[in-house]
Protein backbone atom coordinates (compact mmCIF):
# COMPACT_ATOMS: atom_id res chain seq x y z
CA UNK A 1 0.00 0.00 0.00
CA UNK A 2 1.43 3.56 -1.16
CA UNK A 3 1.85 6.07 1.58
CA UNK A 4 0.50 8.75 -1.23
CA UNK A 5 -2.32 10.38 0.08
CA UNK A 6 -5.59 9.92 -1.90
CA UNK A 7 -9.14 10.69 -0.63
CA UNK A 8 -12.70 9.55 -1.23
CA UNK A 9 -15.17 12.56 -2.36
CA UNK A 10 -17.55 10.18 -3.46
CA UNK A 11 -19.12 6.53 -3.88
CA UNK A 12 -16.54 5.52 -6.80
CA UNK A 13 -14.71 8.88 -7.01
CA UNK A 14 -11.40 9.31 -5.69
CA UNK A 15 -8.59 12.80 -5.27
CA UNK A 16 -5.66 11.29 -6.67
CA UNK A 17 -3.83 14.78 -7.52
CA UNK A 18 -0.63 16.11 -6.88
CA UNK A 19 0.47 18.72 -4.47
CA UNK A 20 3.56 20.74 -5.34
CA UNK A 21 4.28 22.60 -2.08
CA UNK A 22 7.19 23.98 -3.36
CA UNK A 23 6.12 26.21 -7.15
CA UNK A 24 6.39 29.59 -6.90
CA UNK A 25 6.07 30.73 -10.07
CA UNK A 26 3.23 29.46 -12.94
CA UNK A 27 3.93 30.62 -16.90
CA UNK A 28 6.95 32.65 -15.79
CA UNK A 29 4.61 34.99 -14.87
CA UNK A 30 2.07 34.15 -11.97
CA UNK A 31 3.91 34.06 -8.44
CA UNK A 32 2.65 30.96 -6.48
CA UNK A 33 3.07 32.54 -2.69
CA UNK A 34 1.35 29.34 -1.45
CA UNK A 35 2.27 26.51 -3.81
CA UNK A 36 -0.51 24.93 -6.26
CA UNK A 37 -1.83 21.63 -6.54
CA UNK A 38 -2.72 19.59 -9.81
CA UNK A 39 -6.26 18.00 -8.75
CA UNK A 40 -6.57 14.71 -10.85
CA UNK A 41 -9.81 12.51 -10.06
CA UNK A 42 -10.46 8.36 -10.51
CA UNK A 43 -14.44 7.18 -11.05
CA UNK A 44 -14.50 3.87 -10.78
CA UNK A 45 -17.82 2.44 -12.32
CA UNK A 46 -19.52 -1.07 -12.35
CA UNK A 47 -18.27 -1.44 -15.91
CA UNK A 48 -15.70 0.68 -16.92
CA UNK A 49 -13.02 3.23 -15.36
CA UNK A 50 -12.09 7.02 -16.20
CA UNK A 51 -9.61 9.30 -15.03
CA UNK A 52 -10.25 13.35 -15.16
CA UNK A 53 -7.56 14.97 -16.17
CA UNK A 54 -3.74 13.82 -15.39
CA UNK A 55 -0.95 16.14 -13.42
CA UNK A 56 1.99 18.40 -14.62
CA UNK A 57 5.48 16.67 -15.77
CA UNK A 58 7.75 15.20 -12.95
CA UNK A 59 4.93 13.87 -11.18
CA UNK A 60 3.79 10.60 -13.06
CA UNK A 61 5.38 8.25 -10.77
CA UNK A 62 3.77 9.60 -7.44
CA UNK A 63 0.89 10.03 -10.09
CA UNK A 64 0.89 6.39 -10.77
CA UNK A 65 1.47 5.03 -7.26
CA UNK A 66 -1.83 6.87 -6.30
CA UNK A 67 -3.96 5.36 -8.82
CA UNK A 68 -2.62 1.67 -7.31
CA UNK A 69 -4.34 2.42 -4.26
CA UNK A 70 -6.96 1.79 -6.32
CA UNK A 71 -6.88 -0.21 -9.48
CA UNK A 72 -4.34 -1.10 -11.95
CA UNK A 73 -3.46 1.73 -14.03
CA UNK A 74 -4.01 -1.05 -17.24
CA UNK A 75 -7.79 -1.35 -16.42
CA UNK A 76 -8.47 2.42 -16.45
CA UNK A 77 -10.47 3.03 -19.44
CA UNK A 78 -10.79 6.75 -20.80
CA UNK A 79 -8.82 9.35 -19.70
CA UNK A 80 -10.42 12.61 -19.77
CA UNK A 81 -8.46 15.52 -20.84
CA UNK A 82 -10.74 19.04 -19.99
CA UNK A 83 -8.19 20.96 -21.00
CA UNK A 84 -4.59 20.48 -22.73
CA UNK A 85 -2.33 22.43 -21.08
CA UNK A 86 0.73 20.46 -19.49
CA UNK A 87 -0.18 20.90 -15.97
CA UNK A 88 -3.06 19.11 -16.68
CA UNK A 89 -2.30 16.76 -19.19
CA UNK A 90 1.18 15.94 -18.52
CA UNK A 91 1.13 12.64 -17.58
CA UNK A 92 -1.17 11.79 -20.89
CA UNK A 93 1.91 10.09 -22.72
CA UNK A 94 3.00 7.97 -19.22
CA UNK A 95 -0.15 6.80 -18.75
CA UNK A 96 -1.16 5.68 -22.45
CA UNK A 97 2.54 3.99 -22.73
CA UNK A 98 1.44 1.63 -19.12
CA UNK A 99 -1.77 1.29 -20.56
CA UNK A 100 -2.24 0.20 -24.23
CA UNK A 101 -6.21 0.52 -23.88
CA UNK A 102 -7.39 3.22 -22.30
CA UNK A 103 -8.71 6.10 -25.12
CA UNK A 104 -8.54 9.92 -23.89
CA UNK A 105 -11.48 11.78 -23.96
CA UNK A 106 -11.84 15.14 -25.33
CA UNK A 107 -13.20 18.03 -27.76
CA UNK A 108 -12.35 18.41 -31.37
CA UNK A 109 -9.74 21.14 -30.84
CA UNK A 110 -8.15 19.12 -28.22
CA UNK A 111 -7.53 15.81 -30.13
CA UNK A 112 -5.70 18.09 -32.32
CA UNK A 113 -3.64 19.50 -29.42
CA UNK A 114 -3.11 15.49 -27.91
CA UNK A 115 -1.69 14.98 -30.70
CA UNK A 116 0.79 17.70 -31.27
CA UNK A 117 1.61 18.20 -27.75
CA UNK A 118 1.58 14.56 -26.43
CA UNK A 119 2.05 12.24 -29.34
CA UNK A 120 -1.53 10.56 -28.79
CA UNK A 121 -2.50 8.08 -31.76
CA UNK A 122 -5.31 9.33 -33.28
CA UNK A 123 -6.77 5.94 -33.33
CA UNK A 124 -6.59 6.02 -29.25
CA UNK A 125 -8.71 9.13 -29.08
CA UNK A 126 -12.02 9.77 -28.37
CA UNK A 127 -14.04 13.16 -29.63
CA UNK A 128 -17.03 14.09 -27.61
CA UNK A 129 -19.22 16.19 -28.68
CA UNK A 130 -21.04 19.10 -26.33
CA UNK A 131 -23.95 17.14 -24.04
CA UNK A 132 -22.87 13.84 -25.22
CA UNK A 133 -22.19 11.11 -22.22
CA UNK A 134 -20.30 8.45 -21.60
CA UNK A 135 -21.43 5.60 -19.54
CA UNK A 136 -18.96 3.99 -17.24
CA UNK A 137 -22.08 1.73 -15.50
CA UNK A 138 -23.59 3.32 -12.58
CA UNK A 139 -21.72 6.61 -13.93
CA UNK A 140 -22.07 8.62 -16.23
CA UNK A 141 -20.01 11.51 -17.83
CA UNK A 142 -21.42 14.27 -19.17
CA UNK A 143 -18.97 16.43 -21.18
CA UNK A 144 -19.79 20.57 -21.60
CA UNK A 145 -17.56 22.15 -24.14
CA UNK A 146 -16.29 25.21 -22.05
CA UNK A 147 -14.05 26.95 -24.86
CA UNK A 148 -11.86 29.99 -23.97
CA UNK A 149 -11.70 29.00 -20.47
CA UNK A 150 -9.00 29.37 -21.15
CA UNK A 151 -7.58 27.51 -24.02
CA UNK A 152 -9.99 27.00 -27.39
CA UNK A 153 -10.31 22.86 -26.47
CA UNK A 154 -11.84 23.36 -22.62
CA UNK A 155 -15.00 21.23 -21.71
CA UNK A 156 -15.75 20.56 -18.06
CA UNK A 157 -17.06 17.07 -17.54
CA UNK A 158 -20.10 16.48 -15.18
CA UNK A 159 -20.79 13.43 -12.96
CA UNK A 160 -24.38 12.63 -13.32
CA UNK A 161 -25.60 10.60 -10.39
CA UNK A 162 -22.73 12.03 -8.30
CA UNK A 163 -24.03 15.40 -8.78
CA UNK A 164 -20.31 16.18 -9.49
CA UNK A 165 -18.97 19.07 -11.69
CA UNK A 166 -15.32 18.73 -12.79
CA UNK A 167 -14.61 21.87 -14.47
CA UNK A 168 -10.68 22.14 -14.79
CA UNK A 169 -9.10 25.49 -13.91
CA UNK A 170 -12.88 27.23 -14.15
CA UNK A 171 -13.50 27.80 -10.04
CA UNK A 172 -9.55 27.40 -8.99
CA UNK A 173 -7.15 28.61 -6.77
CA UNK A 174 -3.63 28.16 -6.67
CA UNK A 175 -3.01 27.29 -2.92
CA UNK A 176 -1.42 23.56 -2.45
CA UNK A 177 -3.02 23.09 1.66
CA UNK A 178 -6.46 21.87 1.67
CA UNK A 179 -8.64 19.11 0.32
CA UNK A 180 -11.72 20.98 0.76
CA UNK A 181 -12.88 24.95 0.43
CA UNK A 182 -13.50 24.67 4.16
CA UNK A 183 -10.31 23.95 5.17
CA UNK A 184 -8.61 27.08 3.46
CA UNK A 185 -9.04 30.19 5.10
CA UNK A 186 -10.10 33.30 3.01
CA UNK A 187 -10.33 30.81 -0.15
CA UNK A 188 -12.26 33.37 -2.03
CA UNK A 189 -9.31 36.01 -2.00
CA UNK A 190 -7.38 33.20 -3.24
CA UNK A 191 -10.12 32.51 -6.19
CA UNK A 192 -10.48 36.35 -6.97
CA UNK A 193 -6.47 36.25 -7.05
CA UNK A 194 -6.72 32.92 -9.53
CA UNK A 195 -9.57 35.03 -11.23
CA UNK A 196 -8.01 37.72 -11.83
CA UNK A 197 -4.59 36.06 -13.28
CA UNK A 198 -6.29 33.62 -15.62
CA UNK A 199 -9.85 33.90 -16.30
CA UNK A 200 -10.38 37.82 -16.27
CA UNK A 201 -9.67 38.29 -19.68
CA UNK A 202 -12.87 35.82 -20.73
CA UNK A 203 -15.95 37.38 -18.91
CA UNK A 204 -17.76 36.82 -21.74
CA UNK A 205 -17.22 33.44 -22.44
CA UNK A 206 -17.25 32.68 -18.32
CA UNK A 207 -20.51 33.85 -18.62
CA UNK A 208 -21.68 31.64 -21.21
CA UNK A 209 -20.17 29.01 -19.49
CA UNK A 210 -22.22 29.85 -16.20
CA UNK A 211 -25.80 29.73 -18.14
CA UNK A 212 -24.82 26.19 -19.47
CA UNK A 213 -24.16 24.71 -16.12
CA UNK A 214 -27.12 26.90 -14.64
CA UNK A 215 -30.13 24.05 -14.76
CA UNK A 216 -27.40 21.56 -13.15
CA UNK A 217 -28.06 20.33 -10.07
CA UNK A 218 -23.97 20.56 -8.73
CA UNK A 219 -23.63 18.93 -5.40
CA UNK A 220 -19.99 19.13 -5.65
CA UNK A 221 -17.07 21.39 -7.83
CA UNK A 222 -13.84 19.79 -8.02
CA UNK A 223 -11.61 21.87 -9.91
CA UNK A 224 -8.28 21.00 -11.25
CA UNK A 225 -5.86 23.47 -8.77
CA UNK A 226 -7.18 24.05 -4.90
CA UNK A 227 -9.28 22.53 -3.14
CA UNK A 228 -13.07 21.01 -4.18
CA UNK A 229 -15.59 23.02 -3.67
CA UNK A 230 -17.89 21.34 -0.98
CA UNK A 231 -20.53 24.41 -0.88
CA UNK A 232 -20.96 25.18 -4.50
CA UNK A 233 -22.95 28.10 -3.95
CA UNK A 234 -20.45 30.23 -2.75
CA UNK A 235 -17.89 30.38 -5.42
CA UNK A 236 -20.79 30.13 -8.41
CA UNK A 237 -22.00 33.46 -6.49
CA UNK A 238 -18.32 34.91 -7.19
CA UNK A 239 -17.44 33.93 -10.59
CA UNK A 240 -21.12 35.35 -11.35
CA UNK A 241 -20.29 38.60 -9.96
CA UNK A 242 -16.96 38.59 -11.55
CA UNK A 243 -18.16 37.45 -15.02
CA UNK A 244 -20.52 40.03 -15.09
CA UNK A 245 -17.80 42.83 -14.23
CA UNK A 246 -19.32 43.91 -10.96
CA UNK A 247 -16.89 46.27 -9.25
CA UNK A 248 -16.96 48.41 -5.96
CA UNK A 249 -16.17 52.25 -4.77
CA UNK A 250 -12.42 51.18 -5.30
CA UNK A 251 -9.31 52.83 -7.16
CA UNK A 252 -6.10 50.56 -7.89
CA UNK A 253 -2.72 52.83 -7.19
CA UNK A 254 0.17 50.86 -9.35
CA UNK A 255 3.34 53.07 -8.98
CA UNK A 256 6.91 53.49 -9.40
CA UNK A 257 9.07 56.31 -8.58
CA UNK A 258 12.75 56.07 -9.36
CA UNK A 259 13.72 59.87 -6.35
CA UNK A 260 10.36 60.18 -4.97
CA UNK A 261 8.61 62.48 -7.48
CA UNK A 262 5.99 60.49 -8.49
CA UNK A 263 5.42 59.26 -5.19
CA UNK A 264 4.90 62.97 -4.10
CA UNK A 265 1.94 62.92 -6.20
CA UNK A 266 0.94 59.72 -5.57
CA UNK A 267 0.42 60.29 -1.67
CA UNK A 268 -1.97 63.41 -1.97
CA UNK A 269 -4.36 61.26 -4.88
CA UNK A 270 -4.38 58.36 -2.27
CA UNK A 271 -4.84 60.38 0.62
CA UNK A 272 -7.96 62.64 -1.47
CA UNK A 273 -9.65 59.23 -2.38
CA UNK A 274 -9.14 57.91 0.75
CA UNK A 275 -11.20 61.15 2.22
CA UNK A 276 -14.18 60.53 -0.36
CA UNK A 277 -14.95 57.52 0.71
CA UNK A 278 -12.56 55.40 -2.19
CA UNK A 279 -11.50 51.97 -1.41
CA UNK A 280 -8.03 51.89 -2.17
CA UNK A 281 -5.12 49.32 -3.26
CA UNK A 282 -1.44 50.94 -3.40
CA UNK A 283 0.99 48.92 -5.49
CA UNK A 284 4.48 49.85 -5.82
CA UNK A 285 5.64 48.18 -8.54
CA UNK A 286 9.25 47.81 -7.93
CA UNK A 287 7.85 45.51 -4.76
CA UNK A 288 4.49 44.54 -5.81
CA UNK A 289 3.23 40.66 -5.94
CA UNK A 290 1.21 40.84 -9.68
CA UNK A 291 -1.07 38.33 -8.23
CA UNK A 292 -2.14 40.66 -6.21
CA UNK A 293 -2.49 43.42 -8.49
CA UNK A 294 -4.42 41.35 -10.50
CA UNK A 295 -6.85 40.21 -7.76
CA UNK A 296 -7.56 43.56 -7.01
CA UNK A 297 -8.43 45.02 -10.58
CA UNK A 298 -10.95 42.37 -10.59
CA UNK A 299 -13.29 44.71 -8.70
CA UNK A 300 -11.71 47.97 -9.14
CA UNK A 301 -13.29 51.08 -10.74
CA UNK A 302 -10.34 53.15 -11.11
CA UNK A 303 -7.22 52.33 -12.07
CA UNK A 304 -4.11 55.61 -11.19
CA UNK A 305 -0.52 54.67 -12.80
CA UNK A 306 2.28 56.84 -11.75
CA UNK A 307 5.97 56.74 -13.17
CA UNK A 308 8.42 58.85 -14.10
CA UNK A 309 9.78 58.95 -17.28
CA UNK A 310 13.22 57.04 -18.33
CA UNK A 311 15.02 57.85 -22.35
CA UNK A 312 11.17 59.11 -23.30
CA UNK A 313 8.77 56.84 -22.64
CA UNK A 314 7.58 55.52 -19.07
CA UNK A 315 9.54 53.33 -16.24
CA UNK A 316 9.60 49.75 -17.65
CA UNK A 317 8.10 48.59 -14.11
CA UNK A 318 5.24 50.74 -15.35
CA UNK A 319 5.23 49.86 -19.03
CA UNK A 320 4.87 46.32 -17.56
CA UNK A 321 1.97 47.25 -15.59
CA UNK A 322 -0.15 48.91 -18.36
CA UNK A 323 0.51 46.22 -20.35
CA UNK A 324 -0.98 43.84 -17.95
CA UNK A 325 -3.72 45.91 -17.67
CA UNK A 326 -4.89 46.08 -21.39
CA UNK A 327 -4.04 41.87 -21.15
CA UNK A 328 -5.85 41.03 -18.41
CA UNK A 329 -9.23 43.72 -19.76
CA UNK A 330 -10.22 43.94 -16.16
CA UNK A 331 -13.92 46.29 -15.48
CA UNK A 332 -11.97 49.14 -15.35
CA UNK A 333 -14.13 52.36 -16.34
CA UNK A 334 -11.78 54.88 -15.20
CA UNK A 335 -7.85 55.91 -15.23
CA UNK A 336 -5.86 58.56 -14.01
CA UNK A 337 -1.61 58.75 -14.67
CA UNK A 338 0.78 60.62 -12.89
CA UNK A 339 4.40 61.70 -14.19
CA UNK A 340 7.14 63.41 -13.31
CA UNK A 341 10.74 63.67 -15.45
CA UNK A 342 13.93 65.40 -15.58
CA UNK A 343 14.90 66.94 -18.84
CA UNK A 344 12.45 64.85 -20.80
CA UNK A 345 9.00 63.84 -21.18
CA UNK A 346 6.70 61.08 -22.84
CA UNK A 347 5.10 59.28 -19.73
CA UNK A 348 1.42 60.01 -20.62
CA UNK A 349 1.36 59.52 -24.17
CA UNK A 350 3.48 56.35 -23.51
CA UNK A 351 0.98 54.91 -21.22
CA UNK A 352 -1.72 56.27 -23.42
CA UNK A 353 -0.87 54.45 -26.69
CA UNK A 354 0.17 51.10 -24.33
CA UNK A 355 -3.54 51.49 -23.12
CA UNK A 356 -4.88 52.07 -26.49
CA UNK A 357 -8.42 50.31 -27.47
CA UNK A 358 -9.12 49.34 -23.90
CA UNK A 359 -12.57 51.24 -22.88
CA UNK A 360 -10.52 53.06 -19.59
CA UNK A 361 -11.22 56.62 -19.79
CA UNK A 362 -8.77 58.80 -18.61
CA UNK A 363 -10.07 61.52 -16.61
CA UNK A 364 -7.21 63.60 -16.02
CA UNK A 365 -2.93 63.20 -16.97
CA UNK A 366 -0.54 65.46 -14.81
CA UNK A 367 3.37 65.28 -16.35
CA UNK A 368 5.74 67.47 -14.14
CA UNK A 369 9.63 68.28 -14.51
CA UNK A 370 11.11 67.65 -11.07
CA UNK A 371 9.29 67.16 -8.00
CA UNK A 372 5.98 68.89 -7.97
CA UNK A 373 5.48 72.12 -6.73
CA UNK A 374 2.13 73.10 -4.63
CA UNK A 375 0.10 74.39 -7.19
CA UNK A 376 1.02 70.51 -8.92
CA UNK A 377 0.03 69.21 -6.01
CA UNK A 378 -3.46 71.14 -5.83
CA UNK A 379 -4.10 69.94 -9.38
CA UNK A 380 -3.48 66.34 -8.39
CA UNK A 381 -6.18 66.83 -5.22
CA UNK A 382 -8.25 68.18 -7.84
CA UNK A 383 -8.01 65.32 -9.95
CA UNK A 384 -8.36 62.57 -7.17
CA UNK A 385 -11.44 64.54 -6.13
CA UNK A 386 -12.65 64.27 -9.78
CA UNK A 387 -11.86 60.91 -9.68
CA UNK A 388 -13.92 59.94 -6.85
CA UNK A 389 -16.79 61.63 -8.04
CA UNK A 390 -16.59 59.44 -11.26
CA UNK A 391 -16.62 56.17 -9.60
CA UNK A 392 -19.61 57.08 -6.98
CA UNK A 393 -21.29 57.79 -10.45
CA UNK A 394 -20.32 55.10 -12.23
CA UNK A 395 -22.69 51.79 -12.47
CA UNK A 396 -21.50 49.23 -10.64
Amino acid sequence: MSWRNTAKISGGVYWIGARDWNRRLFDALIPLPKGTTYNSYLIIGESEKALIDTVNPGFEKEFEEKIRNFVDPSEIDYVVMNHAEPDHAGAIPYLMEINSKARLVTTSKGAKMAQTFYKVPEERIKVVQDQETISLGGKTLLFIEAPMLHWPETMFTYLQEDKILFPCDFFGSHVAQGLYDEEVEDLIVHAQRYWGEIMMPFRVMAQRALEKIKSLEIKTIAPSHGPIHKNPERILKAYSKWANGETKHKATIAYVTMWNSTEKMIQPIVETLASEGIEIALYNLASADIGDLAKDLVDSRAIVLGAPTVLGGAHPLAVYATYLVKALRPPLKLGVVLSSYGWAAGTVKHIQETLGSSKIEVVGAIEINGPPKQEDIKQVIEVGKTLARRIKEEMP
